[in-house]
């Protein structure tokens, strides 16, 4: 009742300081920003008049006029002639800050961006979105601000999982627009797991024939209570696939595409039996959840095996532009190993030792063929158990401790502990729909994450390239189930890896909280009730 009672008085405190001093409900928190006094006036009638120096400031402007007209129903125009604009988009070249920084001015005459990089002049048009009314008007003033905003982290970044349950192109591109709201620059898609293989395989059609449907569902939480009778599945084309690309390209976000092995692989043998462990038995593409260790899901290194996954990766690849492709490497259980003679075998012809050792050479078999491409590798933190590979980085799950171990070996890493960053999991204390319904992520908890630590050397802490928010979707069937569990937790991880340490404050937070909800709104998405404590508690 006491720590109620502290951040009652501590949000009055702040709240009577943003109504004296109007602070700007911006998320995520600008590195420097202040009030210049009066006000910028849009009128529907007149609408904004545009004018960029650039044509690269095609894509800042075509978000912009669209958002506006679909929003407010604000009439916009562009014009060659900046004496004629009220609007200005302005590239220019700064080699002191971060990539992605910008500034923002406005004044009662008219509204400066200027982007440092393409990237800035689009992230500096998202905090102008920000100042703009949280209701959809016609007519409305915005404060006159100057800001100077720069990253603190180079990689920020949601998951999503579409294996468990898959979601259309049309919500995908929503999912991206989320992220381009948050300033977020890297979108993790999950395309492959053992409950089926969502992207097209040309080379290996069988991989959608097969592997791209179950034949049913597990029933309530895991383990269930049955399971239903429906087939479930389906695919992305090559041609969705690279329409998606191109959309969150003009967002400039990057699709980190994963296929997941050498665990994790029913789906792969559902269709090619002869690379799994057991060769003559029949697999399907797993029904349940979290069966790594209860299944044999594991495949059984062979040339054979690796030229398919030459295949796939490239075919990968040829689709995703992107820097990095995520290679998987998590929860493979080595017990199907130690029970193949025929893999033994191989560990035993190859001096691997055991199997770690085999984990370690399947690792650097799939990151060598991604190099070639001249891609760099992530995967799961698992890969430090059995050593990691040269150049691949490592994207920290389990805990924040792999990464910080992974960069003092030289490795670079990606934060996404699941304590802060798994938002399959429960927000608040009885909660009955989630996947992990007894770990709590709260809201504050994913808030008040630190990526770096004191103890962290500088050296090591440039390593740290950031971190994302993960989304696994076993009981998230549906666009609105998906949506509650990223929001507001995705505005709070956006935060953390964006602002810069000092400039993070909690109750602050809280009161910018209040009109995100409202832009959630205008977005027309779900999203869990936080319980603020002068609200009514969540149900």
């Amino acid at each position: 009742m006491k720590k109620i009672a502290v951040l009652l008085f501590v949000l009055f405190v702040f709240s009577s300081y943003a109504q004296e001093h109007k602070i700007l409900s911006v998320i995520p928190q600008p590195s420097e920003s202040k009030m210049t006094g009066g006000e910028f006036t849009v009128k529907n009638k007149s609408g904004l008049i545009c004018y960029s120096n650039s044509g690269k400031a095609g894509n800042t402007v075509r978000f912009l006029e669209d958002y506006l007209l679909k929003y407010y129903g604000i009439p916009f125009k562009e014009t060659p002639v900046k004496r004629k604009s009220n609007l200005n988009f302005i590239l220019q070249e700064c080699d002191t800050l971060a990539e992605g920084a910008y500034s923002l001015v406005i004044t009662p005459e008219s509204i400066t961006v200027t982007g440092y990089s393409e990237q800035g002049l689009f992230y500096g048009m998202q905090t102008l979105i920000q100042l703009l009314p949280v209701y959809p008007v016609r007519e409305f003033s915005i404060p006159c601000v100057e800001v100077l905003d720069e990253p603190r982290f180079a990689y920020r970044g949601m998951h999503l999982d579409v294996v468990r349950h898959i979601f259309p192109v049309a919500y995908i591109k929503k999912y991206i627009d989320y992220l381009a709201l948050h300033k977020m620059n890297y979108f993790h898609w999950h395309l492959t797991d053992d409950q089926g293989w969502r992207m097209e395989s040309k080379a290996h059609p069988r991989l959608n024939e097969k592997g791209a449907y179950r034949a049913a569902t597990i029933i309530g939480m895991f383990p269930g209570t049955g399971v239903d009778s429906t087939r479930y599945g389906g695919y992305y084309t090559v041609e969705q696939m690279k329409e998606i690309v191109d959309y969150a390209a003009q967002r400039y976000i990057t699709i980190v595409p994963e296929i997941d092995m050498p665990g994790h692989s029913m789906a792969i043998l559902s269709a090619y039996p002869q690379f799994g462990t057991e060769p003559d038995k029949k697999v399907e593409p797993a029904i349940t959840w979290g069966i790594f260790n209860r299944q044999n899901n594991v495949l059984a290194p062979s040339e054979e095996l690796f030229s398919f996954l030459e295949d796939v990766f490239n075919e990968l690849m040829d689709v995703f532009p992107g820097k990095y492709i995520h290679i998987g490497s998590d929860e493979c259980a080595h017990k199907w190993w130690k029970a193949s003679e025929a893999t033994q075998q191989f560990i035993k012809e190859h001096d691997l030792k055991d199997e770690n050792g085999l984990q370690h050479y399947f690792t650097k078999r799939v990151s060598d063929i991604v190099s070639k491409r001249g891609r760099v590798a992530v995967g799961w933190d698992e890969m430090l158990d059995s050593g990691l590979v040269d150049s691949v980085v490592v994207m920290s799950w389990r805990n924040a401790e792999n990464a910080y171990e992974a960069v003092k070996l030289g490795h670079k890493a990606i934060l996404t502990p699941s304590e802060f960053s798994y938002f399959n999991r429960k927000q608040r204390e009885n909660e009955d729909s989630l996947c992990h319904r007894t770990i709590l992520t709260s809201l504050d908890k994913v808030y008040q994450f630190e990526p770096v630590p004191d103890s962290l050397s500088a050296k090591d802490a440039e390593l740290i390239l950031g971190g994302q928010g993960c989304l696994w979707t076993e009981y998230f069937p549906y666009i609105s189930s998906v949506e509650y569990g990223i929001f507001p937790r995705m505005s709070a991880i956006a935060e953390v890896y964006w602002s810069r340490k000092q400039n993070k404050n909690w109750p602050l937070f809280l009161l910018k909280l209040r009109d995100q909800y409202k832009r959630y709104g205008i977005w027309g998405a779900n999203s869990y009730k936080y319980p603020f404590e002068d609200e009514t508690p969540a149900k």
